[in-house]
């Protein structure tokens, strides 16, 4: 495996924003795809009444499955998720968000998803993307690690409360997904590449063949799902460059 930095700015799209270079792309290899493996949204488009095939979005990172010898989306190590549940039922107040040191201005008691997403995007070490937050107005949020936090096993955020009214009001901090653990050990595990191009299916298909590209320069950032090459497991004989 050969996964290393590259700063060009040069970008080729025809249905492959995230392709920066050629270079290599003689080396595809035909595979065939498990569908039944890949997710609606994520990894590929409902059709329409006008279009009957589905398409699979090209710059899909991908992994052989060993028993089958089908490839399918590349099991990478898990992303944190943290869960913040504000108990007690207060009526008023805020309360703060600490992360690896670093602490949020006040947070309302009510805040929505986008005010605690907000807040954590203020700190010096939380870029946007960093951390996406979900869940309804006063919790319980769920805090997902991505960006620069993509596949570690993050410090878990503590929180301070200035709440009033309710009963002992609190908010309980749990780890629902330990960030950096491997998430499959079918084969999938190891990185074999990326889809080249978009691929269209029907619906009911379980298989379709497909270009899998072992070489080339990428831009990280434009691939269709996270993707973090210093988090690609042993053993895999791809080489690309990468912008960072």
């Amino acid at each position: 495996m050969d996964i290393q930095p590259y700063t060009s700015t040069e970008t080729l799209a025809v249905g492959r924003p995230w392709l920066m270079s050629m270079l290599g792309i003689e080396a595809n290899q035909s595979v065939t795809l498990d569908l039944t493996q890949f997710d609606e949204n994520l990894h590929w488009t409902e059709a329409s009444k006008y279009q009957p095939e589905r398409k699979l979005k090209s710059g899909i990172p991908l992994g052989k499955v060993e028993a089958t010898g089908l490839y399918a989306p590349y099991s990478a190590v898990t992303n944190e998720v943290q869960t913040l549940t504000v108990t007690g039922g207060p009526t008023g107040g805020t309360f703060t968000i600490t992360f690896d040191g670093q602490t949020t201005a006040a947070i309302a008691y009510n805040a929505t998803a986008a005010d605690v997403q907000t807040a954590l995007e203020g700190l010096s070490n939380v870029n946007p993307g960093d951390i996406t937050v979900t869940g309804n107005a006063g919790g319980p949020w769920t805090l997902t690690f991505g960006g620069q936090y993509l596949g570690e096993n993050v410090a878990t955020v503590t929180t301070t409360e200035t709440f009033t009214g309710g009963t002992s009001p609190d908010i309980t901090i749990a780890t629902t997904t330990a960030g950096g653990t491997a998430t499959a050990t079918d084969g999938s595990q190891v990185f074999a590449g990326f889809l080249f191009t978009e691929v269209a299916f029907h619906p009911g298909a379980t298989k379709v063949a497909a270009p899998l590209m072992v070489h080339g320069q990428i831009d990280v950032a434009k691939l269709p799902v996270a993707f973090d090459p210093t988090d690609v497991a042993d053993g895999s004989n791809t080489q690309f460059v990468y912008k960072v």
